[in-house]
């Protein structure tokens, strides 16, 4: 079973300046989750990274997690949200992982 994150920074690749309110990003995120019939968990994380140029930059960044998803899918759902949300690319990670679900009743 695998464990696939999509990294979507949320500052316009042009501007460098996020647009719109956290909130907005996060519910195009669902609505993109739902279209594509994926279950999914996500986060919101800050970070900082450095362009090509050398100039530093920090952003919110929105972390998609989909367990057991097709590879095809997950690129799809990475495309769609790197044209959404402006971006010049968007970072995919993958790990293998054992996971279960764990079911007690009183």
């Amino acid at each position: 079973m695998y464990e696939t994150k999509i990294y979507v920074g949320l500052n316009d690749s042009e501007t460098m300046t996020q647009h719109f309110s956290t909130e907005k990003y996060v519910s195009i995120l669902k609505n993109v989750c739902y279209s594509y019939h994926v279950a999914f968990s996500f986060s919101v994380v800050q970070g900082g990274y450095f362009h090509e140029d050398g100039q530093y930059t920090q952003e919110n960044t929105l972390v998609l997690i989909l367990i057991d998803t097709d590879k095809d899918i997950v690129n799809e759902i990475a495309k769609d949200l790197c044209v959404f949300f402006h971006q010049e690319s968007v970072l995919i990670t993958e790990d293998e992982i054992r996971a279960y679900y764990v079911n007690e009743r009183l």
